[in-house]
């Protein structure tokens, strides 16, 4: 096992990171416990409690017969009310989606509506329900994939590193996260920052085709290969689907909408930021032209 102490700084943070990727994100403990100590302590333990004699004449005891059970010791009907209640089936959780969203007639009611669904499995591992955030008047809607860790901590879209990132991008054509609206295609960080699966995303397609209609945007930039997919249909990367203006149908409405990479496709591989700035620059004529 290597010593913390003998990692340099870029090394610990590398390591770190690698935990941060993988799901871990808060220490169990504050101070190493050993594990195997407590292990033999608790096996004396045990050794000494059953050379005791109560150990002794509790054992006589169970040996003898079990006396028939009567109705007082029968099981309370709390008891046997606390049992793990189905799941919704996924084809019904659709459809309370879709009536949970369509009953929302502002941003504020669709919010309510989402925090309190819980039709889809991915909110009961996640802490946060990410909403869109901003400026709804603005007319403009940056959308992303599904929250990361950083989000579901602080509760807001876009949060830590690509968080940052992101406000250069939007600063380098004249925006600010403050004006205008963010907010993510799935509402709940899929635990360790797996893609969602295709039934997760039926559940939640709903919520994000209201929000559109709701904010009535005017033009969309969709960041990262899996929101891109949802919205064009095609199975297509990012890198394929960037840069071309298509179409959001939504509410009978329909919305211009061009796909870059996300900030954290950009961290991992800076190389491709030439080709983000050539997709921001086609969002900033898209708008001084509407």
């Amino acid at each position: 096992m290597i010593s913390v102490d003998e990692l340099s700084a870029g090394e610990l943070a590398a390591l770190l990171h690698f935990h941060a990727e993988a799901g871990v994100e808060w220490l169990l403990e504050e101070e190493a416990v050993d594990r195997f100590a407590e292990f033999e302590a608790m096996k004396a333990a045990r050794r000494s409690a059953s050379s005791s004699p109560q150990a002794t004449e509790s054992r006589e005891a169970s040996s003898r017969p079990a006396a028939r059970p009567t109705q007082r010791n029968a099981p309370s009907p709390e008891r046997t009310a606390q049992r793990p209640q189905p799941s919704i089936p996924d084809g019904e959780a659709v459809q309370q989606a879709r009536f949970a969203a369509e009953s929302a007639r502002s941003l504020a009611e669709l919010k309510t509506a989402i925090e309190a669904f819980n039709g889809c499995n991915l909110k009961h591992s996640a802490r946060s329900t990410i909403f869109a955030s901003g400026d709804v008047a603005s007319g403009i809607m940056v959308i992303g994939s599904a929250p990361g860790a950083d989000d579901d901590r602080e509760g807001q879209p876009f949060s830590g590193r690509p968080g940052q990132l992101l406000d250069k991008m939007l600063a380098a054509i004249g925006l600010q996260r403050d004006t205008i609206l963010l907010t993510q295609v799935i509402p709940w960080r899929p635990p360790g920052n797996r893609i969602a699966s295709t039934a997760e995303m039926d559940i939640c397609r709903p919520f994000i085709e209201r929000q559109i209609a709701l904010a009535e945007p005017k033009a969309i930039l969709v960041l990262g290969n899996f929101a891109a997919r949802v919205f064009f249909g095609e199975s297509d990367t990012i890198h394929g689907l960037r840069g071309q203006w298509r179409e959001i149908a939504v509410a009978n409405r329909v919305v211009p909408a061009i796909a870059t990479l996300h900030p954290q496709d950009l961290l991992t591989a800076p190389i491709n930021k030439r080709l983000a700035w050539n997709d921001l620059l086609a969002f900033q004529a898209k708008l001084a032209a509407l």
